[in-house]
């Protein structure tokens, strides 16, 4: 094999080599990317479950507070 076929595919490997780690990078990045959208999405469903625990906790304690009213008339 001489110096210039050999140089081609050295050339060959070294291009096949950045590609397999750039397509590995990208599939990297892309797999953080979707993670992060999950955890977006858990964070936002803990907000709203939250939010409706404190609606209803606000709603069981007004319902309480007007049945001791309630019972105090009586």
């Amino acid at each position: 094999m001489n110096p210039q076929e050999q140089a081609r595919q050295l050339a060959a490997k070294q291009r096949q080599h950045d590609r397999h780690q750039q397509e590995s990078m990208l599939g990297r990045a892309e797999s953080e990317l979707e993670s992060e959208k999950g955890d977006r999405q858990v964070d936002a469903s803990a907000r709203e479950l939250g939010a409706k625990q404190r609606q209803q906790d606000a709603q069981r304690q007004e319902s309480m507070l007007s049945r001791a009213e309630s019972e105090e008339i009586h």
